[in-house]
């Protein structure tokens, strides 16, 4: 499948928009139309009724409760600055950078991608960012144009097999690099960090004493409410805390549609357990969300779960495992990341606390310095957990399920897109698009279609317009031929077509037409909405 056919259609049928189009544009940044924005909705509804109200619908780890709260938190998007430095992202939260002294451009270390060349004794690193599809045709075509070669010298040259990022080159050997829009060797700066989280001023203080930033993940304002959730809930550990929200990271080089953009929204989890029970919920956690998106879509060699080598993990991790989806604009065998289940440990509640336990003393003790403050950087308080039927003290373990509702929206619109032949009207096979959509998720759950304009059919449509309109979201169509506007409700993911004809005025019964089989029955009006909503919840 073409990535530039689907963005087509995204535009053309109202799913995603350029933000600010009309003035150029702004890098990172996507508007959802009005298909777009009833499909993200329908994916977060989904997530949350199924992580947050349906969670006793499945089996706990061995040895765990039968059953479990869920409760959720909408934070703010702006926070007490020393949150992010508690949490490490102040301090540790940057990628590295390049830039090209001769075109001005600022890269991503780690994107930017390229192979090794050789013409006899010479050697050059050619480097790319076009887009995988036509990665080959721009690195031969760059690697022709620095040795001053034409077309029909390129048996002179010969290419490595793999394609390397930049970061994969020794230091020593970066005065060889082409980079990306440069037209000689050696161009690019040594890497170096940048802050990823977005500055701002709260107040009419502009200086450092009103700085602030927008939150570059959703997850701390749950641990920072850790307690108050407690204490105002009265639930008992295990349980868990969810969020969606959107958070923002100041990326370096926003890249492949709306998978790497720098405002997004997540959908997170925060599970609080018991310490030694923390292992059986991590892998609990893990098979349960990879389920998820295979119940709604995603399937086949193209979803995959991958669990993290030693030398991946962060330093406060006990095991992080991601769901990745094999997205078109990748190059062929490679994953993008769709979610992260995270064994975090007791590290962010200890964080926000800055203290230490000490069984001999009080189970959660915070170091004073001569001031009588804290002598850490943390808040100071007790975010340990006292389970009241054993009188146990201790700060919970958490596992983190953290996913992209972006990301998310996009990898079903990637998987749902297809092209084949279906007949029109008058039964000759046309090719046709379609987005083989999960009902459940579908912007557009049924679209009701009057055979012809007259006759009275439109009457009876308009009725039951607006009797399913109560219930689901569909859409009314009476304008061009019925082939051409089953064609357009294909195209947009509507699983179901109902068609009124000659035969509903007169036995009060409607056709029934299936997005992805094709096959057509027929329904009596009055069992039309329990008939649709039954297949589309």
């Amino acid at each position: 499948m073409q990535m530039e056919k689907l963005v087509s259609l995204c535009k053309r049928r109202g799913f995603l928009f350029q933000s600010s189009e009309i003035y150029g544009g702004l890098n990172g940044f996507w508007d959802y139309g009005p298909l777009g924005v009833e499909l993200k909705r329908n994916i977060k509804d989904a997530w949350w009724k199924d992580m947050c109200q349906n969670h006793n619908e499945l089996l706990a780890p061995p040895g765990a409760p039968s059953t479990y709260e869920m409760v959720g938190l909408d934070c703010t998007i702006i926070m007490h600055p020393q949150v992010w430095k508690c949490s490490g992202h102040y301090d540790l939260f940057h990628d590295y950078m390049v830039d090209c002294r001769v075109s001005k451009k600022r890269y991503r270390f780690d994107q930017v991608r390229g192979k090794w060349v050789n013409r006899d004794s010479q050697r050059v690193f050619v480097t790319t960012m076009a887009e995988p599809d036509h990665e080959e045709e721009d690195l031969t075509r760059r690697a022709l144009k620095i040795f001053n070669l034409r077309s029909k010298d390129l048996e002179k040259l010969s290419f490595d097999s793999r394609v390397l990022t930049l970061d994969k080159i020794q230091s020593e050997d970066r005065a060889l690099v082409l980079g990306p829009d440069a037209n000689e060797l050696g161009t690019l700066t040594d890497p170096r960090e940048f802050n990823l989280m977005f500055k701002t001023y709260v107040g009419a203080l502009s200086g450092e004493e009103g700085a602030a930033f927008l939150r570059p993940e959703t997850a701390q304002g749950i641990f920072v409410n850790f307690k108050n959730v407690v204490d105002s809930t009265r639930i008992r550990v295990p349980f868990g805390v969810a969020q969606v929200g959107k958070s923002f990271r100041n990326e370096i080089t926003p890249r492949n549609f709306t998978f790497r953009s720098r405002e997004f929204e997540q959908m997170e989890i925060e599970f609080f357990c018991h310490p030694n029970a923390s292992a059986g919920w991590y892998q609990y956690w893990r098979n349960r969300r990879l389920q998820w998106y295979k119940d709604l879509g995603l399937a086949g060699e193209r979803l995959r779960l991958r669990e993290h080598d030693t030398d991946e993990l962060s330093h406060y991790s006990c095991g992080t495992a991601d769901i990745e989806y094999a997205f078109p604009f990748l190059p062929e065998g490679e994953y993008g990341e769709l979610e992260g289940i995270a064994h975090r440990g007791d590290f962010d509640l200890r964080s926000h606390s800055e203290g230490k336990l000490d069984p001999k003393k009080r189970p959660l003790e915070v170091e004073i310095n001569e001031h009588g403050q804290p002598r850490h950087r943390g808040s100071g308080k007790d975010l340990s957990y006292r389970d009241d039927l054993s009188n146990e003290r201790f700060i919970p373990h958490v596992i983190e399920p953290s996913a992209g509702a972006d990301r998310a929206t996009l990898a079903f619109l990637c998987q749902a897109y297809d092209e084949d032949q279906a007949p029109d009207e008058d039964g000759k096979m046309q090719s046709r698009v379609v987005m083989r959509l999960n009902p459940r998720i579908a912007p557009i759950k049924a679209a009701v279609l009057p055979l012809v304009k007259k006759d009275g059919m439109p009457e009876v449509a308009v009725e039951l317009y607006g009797a399913l309109k109560k219930k689901l979201n569909v859409f009314y169509d009476e304008k061009a031929a019925i082939g051409r506007r089953y064609r357009r409700q294909d195209e947009i993911g509507t699983p179901y077509c109902i068609t009124i004809d000659s035969q509903t005025l007169q036995d009060r019964t409607v056709t029934i037409r299936d997005r992805d089989s094709l096959e057509q029955w027929r329904v009596r009006i009055d069992d039309c909405v329990a008939e649709i909503e039954k297949r589309v919840t």
